[in-house]
């Protein structure tokens, strides 16, 4: 036995040195076994054709290399240039093509061996399958035509039968408990790069839409070729946005037997098989996309199973062999076919009995019943023989078993020992621990864990003290040779943790106390008092944060949580991560993301799986999951925070309250909140510059001007509803409602404006399918509003205003607005831009609200289209409506029909505090654009600067017109007024420079 530590191995893709205790440390593994396998086809033909091994290169990590002609345009996989000529080098299990020279550079190892390499096994979550434009899949390298597999954590794409053959690589989010980091290094990522990427290093193309080449770390967005990524420092420290990410050595989460979908509360999908194989069993040819025809003229086709896993679940794969091929080489190609990087001496196929091929029948790409010769000669005998066939393992004496290290403060990263029949976990451990250096301590303190590092699941098995590991490796090869690949066996102290899991339950009756949210869990899921505690109450919004001791009790709650009511409604339950405060970096404020995927037609959704991987996943949070209130709860011990809103108006006044619900809870009592409009209206957005709606801008762009937003404060506002005066109404039908209070931030509109958003909102109930586009929506904001265009109400005789105690008439109107921000129904300025020595200037932070009226839906069309502004009616901050009759009310753009009764508007105590977009940088004058610019003279006459604004009698005539001038002064790059000249008209003029 020795260490496996040699001096001249280098990680791969690591950069710099290796990183002592790291699998990438190891030597190469089955670097010359897989090229020593004799000649074959591959496991399909793509743009070449099959030829003749090269005998004079070496295979680069596990590859398989031979030499190929080629029939179409080809690109190298290493440098992504053209292969000129008609030869180029392809591995035949992994699919990586090569310029003969580029061989010796390659360190981008094969599928076969990549496990192997793996530092820290986490499995991947793929969503649903779509379709993906550009993109290769991340094991066999071809291009992705049909529908695929997407991980929603990090940019891994595969083709659904290749999942199987993926590596358990995704990022680490978290710590687990199992092989914690101490500092944290760059994940890094093969190909997807964009065309015009820029390699870190040398500072050339390193992206490629034609193959999959280049690599990019997956947490700091850094961007290389391949071989320039081992020049970078190994340390990775989370690029541009490293004061908004939550780095992953503050988050903890055991999982115990959660998924990671659920881990990441990521909604459930259906997920395909793990092959991607119909119920038929039915599977492509190798791991390609191949199309299942009749095998060419003296070449057979043969369906191989890998072990009883494979046979039971009816999946095999498809070879294609020459009639006369001999048996090693059918075997050489099934193990490509499988990607098992295995010496082909030990291992053998054999007929598939006729019992099991019951259902496995193959016709036209249809699993069919095959013929099985008596005889039972070999696969290559070139006689009848049978049609499917069983991969499977020699018996062996004795092996030798690679043992990791369950720490990583150690100087090699595995060990081998020699395994007997009589060896088992305990003699094994006995026999590693003086190799690692800890023959100091008992073996009692050791346990040896076995470790499945499967795609979508990585499962820890701690082994029996008298557990025999030959029968043990044997039981795995023979239910799959592939399998033991990615199993490894790690020697790891037998500490005792213990068992933490924090549950959110959701949708409970609020207002309770807290001994009556544990008697009524106590009653609907029969909790173990002594395994379940209620750790927090949320009473106003009805949840609880549960602390449960037993990864089976929580489990068990999780499941039944998902399909329990609780007084006819449904329960929310979802698994928190524990936050390390004090481990976070002096300057980190990392960004609490929420997404409502229903704002913006599909862009929410998109948005979510970006954030989650340009970000942490542990601090995004889906809004229709459980609402805000789960991720203030896990950032309520972050000392400094800032929050992004993705949603509608109404999606961020849903925030804000529940913010000034738990604010006493926060140690950031006032974090700042940032806007990512995705509604129909988007005022706020526009006030503070983020822009009238999202339109597809790139979210790292977003994520950096969240960086550099301004603080500023804003208003909020309480409404107190009380419908019990209803005597004095004249047909007050309407019945008593209790007292409830609303939160407001933008505006609140009683009578036409609020019938018309109340006629909305009740249409998008009704077909929400069929309102997923901004312009659409505001195309049936038209329609109920030409329906009422001849309305008249009289709203001025059924409501009675109080101004700060002071009775104010009201004129002629039919709507009457409290607008809290110079922005009201996408965009319009309803208070106007005229001087009036009765009012202050408004400001959104300045304690007071403008009261406005419309005279009906022409007037609001008017005042959307910039010719009038509303009557200016009073400025106040304390006000007392009287409703005479049931009125139409909308704060916010939600409606409803209120009773009649009173409405008190005053401020809601401390104000809140925003992010406010920076203004855009003016452009560095040097350049030779620029400095033309700037030298030549404007000619007398022509009235155009020289961004090319034409402007004249004070208009301001920009390529992009904005909605309205307040958006104008905003948003628009050209955002200062200056004076710019006469220009010949004898007439002065302001341009926006």
């Amino acid at each position: 036995m020795a260490a496996a530590a040699e001096p001249g191995a280098r990680a791969w893709l690591g950069g710099g040195s290796p990183r002592p205790g790291s699998p990438a440390c190891s030597p190469v593994l089955g670097a010359g076994g897989r090229a020593r396998l004799g000649p074959g086809p591959g496991p399909g033909p793509g743009p070449e054709r099959a030829g003749a091994r090269a005998p004079g290169p070496a295979a680069a990590p596990g590859h398989s290399f031979r030499k190929v002609t080629l029939t179409k345009p080809t690109f190298c996989h290493l440098c992504s240039d053209f292969i000129w000529g008609l030869a180029g080098f392809l591995c035949d299990v992994c699919n990586f093509m090569s310029h003969e020279k580029c061989l010796k550079h390659v360190r981008t190892p094969c599928t076969s061996v990549a496990p192997s390499l793996v530092r820290v096994a986490m499995a991947h979550c793929f969503g649903p399958r779509g379709l993906y434009k550009r993109k290769f899949c991340g094991v066999c390298r071809k291009v992705l035509e049909a529908p695929a597999l997407r991980c929603e954590v990090c940019e891994l794409h595969l083709h659904p039968d290749c999942v199987p053959f993926a590596c358990s690589d995704c990022r680490q989010c978290h710590q687990d408990g199992h092989q914690d980091h101490d500092t944290h290094h760059h994940h890094w990522r093969e190909g997807n790069l964009p065309s015009g990427a820029r390699c870190e290093v040398c500072r050339k193309t390193c992206g490629s839409s034609d193959v999959l080449a280049g690599v990019r770390c997956e947490w700091c967005g850094v961007q290389a070729h391949s071989i320039c990524s081992a020049a970078l420092a190994p340390e990775c420290g989370f690029g541009r946005l490293c004061s908004l990410v939550l780095p992953p050595a503050c988050v903890r989460l055991l999982p115990g037997g959660f998924s990671k979908r659920q881990s990441f509360r990521i909604a459930e999908a259906v997920e395909p098989g793990e092959g991607g194989d119909g119920a038929d069993g039915s599977a492509a040819a190798g791991p390609g996309r191949e199309t299942l025809v009749a095998p060419e003229s003296g070449k057979k086709m043969l369906k191989i199973f890998d072990g009883d896993d494979a046979v039971r679940r009816s999946q095999f794969r498809l070879i294609t062999v020459p009639r006369l091929a001999s048996a090693e080489e059918v075997l050489e190609a099934a193990l490509r076919a499988y990607h098992i990087p295995e010496d082909p001496g030990h291992l053998e196929l054999r007929p598939l009995p006729p019992s099991s091929q019951a259902c496995d029948a193959w016709a036209g790409g249809k699993a069919g019943s095959a013929v099985i010769s008596e005889e039972g000669r070999s696969p290559g005998s070139g006689e009848a023989t049978s049609e499917a066939w069983v991969i499977r393992a020699l018996p062996r004496a004795q092996e030798v078993l690679k043992i990791y290290p369950g720490w990583l403060k150690v100087g090699v990263a595995y060990v081998s020992v020699r395994v007997t029949p009589q060896s088992t976990a305990r003699s094994v451990v006995l026999e590693v621990l003086p190799l690692l250096g800890r023959q100091a301590e008992g073996p009692e303190s050791f346990q040896l864990v076995e470790v499945a590092m499967g795609c979508r699941h990585v499962q820890r098995t701690v082994l029996a003290e008298e557990q025999p590991l030959l029968a043990r490796l044997q039981d795995i090869r023979q239910m799959s040779i592939w399998q033991l690949s990615q199993t490894r066996f790690y020697v790891a102290e037998s500490r005792n943790v213990a068992p933490h899991i924090s549950l959110f339950v959701g949708g409970l009756p609020p207002g309770l106390a807290p001994k009556e949210y544990s008697s009524l869990l106590l009653e609907a899921m029969a909790t173990e008092a002594t395994m379940v505690s209620v750790s927090h109450v949320y009473s106003s919004q009805g949840a609880v944060v549960l602390d449960v001791a037993c990864f089976a009790e929580a489990e068990r709650l999780y499941a039944m949580l998902k399909d329990t009511a609780v007084r006819g409604r449904p329960l929310t339950a979802l698994v928190l991560p524990d936050l390390l405060h004090s481990r976070l970096p002096p300057d980190s404020r990392p960004l609490l993301v929420f997404v409502n995927p229903k704002s913006g037609g599909l862009k929410g959704r998109d948005l979510l799986c970006s954030f989650r991987k340009l970000l942490n996943p542990h601090q995004v949070f889906d809004l229709t999951n459980g609402g805000p209130l789960p991720g203030l709860h896990v950032f309520s011990q972050v000392p400094c925070f800032r929050v992004l809103v993705c949603g509608g108006d109404g999606t961020v006044g849903w925030v804000l309250s529940a913010l000034e619900e738990t604010r006493h809870r926060l140690a950031c009592p006032e974090p700042s909140v940032a806007i990512l409009p995705l509604g129909t209206g988007n005022d706020l957005g526009r006030v503070l510059r983020w822009g009238a709606g999202y339109s597809g801008e790139d979210p790292f762009s977003v994520l950096l001007s969240v960086d550099e937003a301004d603080a500023v404060l804003m208003d909020r506002w309480t409404i107190l509803l009380d419908a019990h005066d209803a005597g004095s109404a004249e047909n007050g039908t309407a019945d008593a409602e209790p007292p409830k209070i609303v939160q407001m931030s933008n505006y609140c509109g009683i009578g036409i404006d609020a019938e018309l958003s109340l006629d909305f909102h009740q249409a998008r109930e009704e077909e929400p399918g069929k309102f997923t586009s901004r312009l659409h929506n505001k195309g049936v904001y038209v329609r109920v509003g030409l329906q009422k265009i001849s309305h008249s109400r009289g709203l001025h005789k059924e409501i009675r205003l109080q101004v700060e105690q002071q009775e104010v008439e009201l004129p002629s109107i039919e709507g009457l607005i409290f607008i809290n921000i110079p922005s009201w129904g996408s965009g319009a300025d309803l208070w106007g831009s005229d001087n009036d020595a009765r009012f202050e200037k408004p400001r959104m932070d300045d304690g007071l609200l403008e009261v406005v009226g419309v005279t009906g839906v022409v007037h609001m069309g008017q005042v959307q289209g910039g010719l009038r502004s509303g009557i200016r009616i009073a400025q106040g901050s304390y006000f007392r409506v009287t409703l005479l009759k049931a009125t139409p009310v909308q704060v916010d753009g939600e409606p409803w029909i209120q009773a009649p009764g009173h409405m008190i508007i005053s401020a809601a105590g401390p104000k809140v505090h925003m992010l406010r977009k920076a203004k855009q940088k003016p452009r560095r004058a040097g350049t030779t654009r620029d400095a033309r610019v700037d030298a030549a003279p404007a000619p007398e006459g022509d009235p155009r600067d020289s961004d090319g604004t034409l402007a004249l009698g004070g208009v301001c005539l920009c390529r992009k017109p904005p909605d309205s001038l307040h958006e104008k002064w905003s948003q628009s790059p050209c955002c200062t007024l200056s004076l710019w000249g006469t220009a010949g008209l004898g007439l002065p003029f302001w341009v926006w420079p």
